[in-house]
């Protein structure tokens, strides 16, 4: 079972680190540039933990609720890059609100505990597609075009302007002499 307090604390140790954040942005890319979010329900989930930085993979777990399980054909397309995706049914333990006096814990002023079914979904990314995908991206940001540069292409020549070389005159008027 999983915590609502486990997924608070993760995010606040991603926050304390320059490094997770960069990572985590990173795997976000990859993600997005493989195309995962057309898939149903990817782009409702959560962050759960992670990113656990190996020597070459970066693990990061997501949760979603039972009913937005995400598109297995997702999961799928990231095996296509060496990614290794599982995924996993299990309880997430949230408080309840306060509504009524049969709401409140015992000797406590906080709600119930319930626990939900959820979805976790674990990802473990190659780092090395990670660096692919970002190289890629920094190659096409460094790419830069001078302002006001000459075209290196020469633009398509018209028929109306050969005729007008060749006569001395514009092909489509005639001489109303």
């Amino acid at each position: 079972m999983k915590d609502t307090l486990d997924l608070v604390k993760n995010i606040q140790n991603i926050y304390d680190s320059d490094v997770a954040f960069t990572v985590l942005k990173d795997f976000e890319r990859v993600l997005d540039d493989l195309d995962i979010y057309v898939y149903a329900n990817w782009e409702d989930g959560e962050l759960m933990s992670g990113p656990k930085i190996g020597r070459h993979w970066v693990t990061c777990s997501f949760i979603w609720p039972k009913d937005k399980m995400p598109d297995p054909a997702g999961g799928k397309r990231l095996l296509d890059y060496d990614c290794k995706v599982t995924y996993q049914k299990d309880k997430l333990i949230k408080p309840r609100k306060i509504r009524k006096p049969d709401d409140v814990r015992p000797m406590t002023k906080k709600g119930k505990l319930d626990a939900s079914p959820v979805w976790i979904v674990e990802i473990m990314m190659p780092k090395k597609l990670i660096a692919d995908i970002y190289g890629g991206m920094k190659a096409m940001t460094d790419f830069e075009v001078e302002p006001g540069g000459e075209a290196t292409v020469p633009a398509e020549v018209q028929q109306s302007e050969v005729d007008v070389a060749a006569t001395g005159t514009d092909a489509g008027t005639e001489d109303l002499v």
